[in-house]
């Protein structure tokens, strides 16, 4: 158990759904769990949705230096800063010691992740300290990545009877398990509502199937559903991530069906691989966070598919649309105290490693010297 003191962190998600940006206070010694703080949404614009979508197509042949890529980052990076300012307002009791900022993830591919963000500016903004860049480290180890939330789906988990299972359903759905014997466990599981929203998207104008009114019209087609399960991702061990973008050939497969049929396809294609994820031990209970919980068709079809009760986040009093801005304000104090961020059963990575990066571009000196002076008083590299 942490000796550590523990403080008061924003977490910022933007997440593959490309919807906007999650904020969460926290307070937490980076292991336990002290107090959970308010949390909000700060929508994208139709527009800037709509940049970074292209910005996703086009990211493998991107350069860093690209004029669209760093607009893009700089207006996604002021809507990170309003976040933050509106969190603050709404909990002046809880003033933040620090900021653990994701970044938008625009590429994830073996042995490269990228997200953009500008840390600086967003610590210039704020006037607090930022942790970011939380995957390279994992990835340059020889680790995935991803998914990083484990360990504190752990710390949430910690007296809840086992084997126990999170289930995140983002643009990319992901699972975190906790056995009989203690250990954590993690991968991405296959796609969550990304391919069904730009699906949607495509075919109704809207950018996600609202309470799964879509799927629920339609009926899965069986053939392409066996197809699309024949992808190679589901034939690889876990620990293991995907991008946004691993399934997309998905929707050429299913062009050949109506708007219905193919939202009702997708969901038994989110649905499938889920159940599909070789466990060393079937959870007794599975707490579904992220935006599929939202969607009536995808819980009644986890509800049909998987072994124990499926339940979501906040049947534990949890909110689940913060859990993964929550986790980032987490995953900062851990990263500020040292302690790692991964596992090699969460992202296979070789050993236990740590992770994040440091910027207080633009902060007074006096404001980081708490943050800062605590990390030195107790000698954390």
């Amino acid at each position: 158990m942490s000796l550590l003191p523990p403080l008061t962190a924003i977490g910022l998600m933007s997440g593959t759904s490309l919807d906007g940006v999650d904020a969460a206070l926290i307070q937490t010694d980076g292991t336990r769990i002290f107090r959970h703080g308010p949390a909000l949404t700060v929508p994208y614009t139709a527009e800037l949705r709509a940049r970074l979508r292209r910005i996703l197509d086009e990211a493998p042949q991107l350069a860093p230096s690209d004029p669209a890529l760093l607009s893009a980052e700089q207006d996604l990076t002021k809507v990170h800063a309003i976040a933050v300012e509106k969190l603050r307002q709404m909990a002046p009791d809880m003033p933040a010691d620090l900021i653990g900022f994701h970044g938008q993830t625009i590429l994830h591919q073996p042995g490269r992740t990228w997200q953009i963000g500008n840390a600086i500016a967003l610590s210039a903004a704020t006037d607090l300290p930022v942790i970011h860049d939380f995957r390279s480290a994992d990835v340059h180890a020889g680790g995935e990545g991803a998914p990083l939330a484990p360990l504190y789906h752990a710390a949430l988990l910690h007296d809840q009877p086992r084997p126990v299972a999170i289930l995140n359903i983002g643009g990319v759905a992901n699972l975190t398990l906790l056995t009989s014997k203690g250990e954590i466990l993690a991968c991405d599981t296959g796609p969550g509502n990304a391919l069904l929203d730009d699906w949607t998207f495509r075919h109704t104008g809207i950018p996600y199937d609202k309470d799964g009114r879509l799927a629920r019209s339609g009926k899965v087609s069986a053939p392409i559903l066996k197809q699309l399960l024949a992808h190679p991702f589901f034939s690889k061990p876990a620990p293991k991530s995907l991008d946004r973008l691993s399934f997309h050939t998905a929707l050429q497969n299913i062009a050949v069906l109506s708007p219905a049929d193919g939202a009702a396809t997708l969901v038994a294609f989110t649905a499938e691989t889920i159940a599909r994820t070789p466990l060393p031990e079937q959870p007794q209970a599975w707490f579904v966070c992220g935006g599929g919980r939202h969607n009536a068709a995808i819980m009644e079809a986890l509800t049909q598919r998987l072994p124990g009760q499926v339940s979501p986040a906040e049947t534990l009093g949890w909110n689940g649309d913060a859990l993964e801005a929550e986790c980032f304000g987490f995953l900062a104090v851990r990263s500020l105290y040292g302690f790692p961020l991964s596992l090699p059963s969460t992202t296979g990575v070789p050993a236990p490693q740590q992770g994040g990066r440091l910027s207080c571009g633009g902060i007074t000196p006096w404001k980081a010297k708490a943050v800062l002076n605590t990390k030195l008083q107790y000698n954390i590299a």
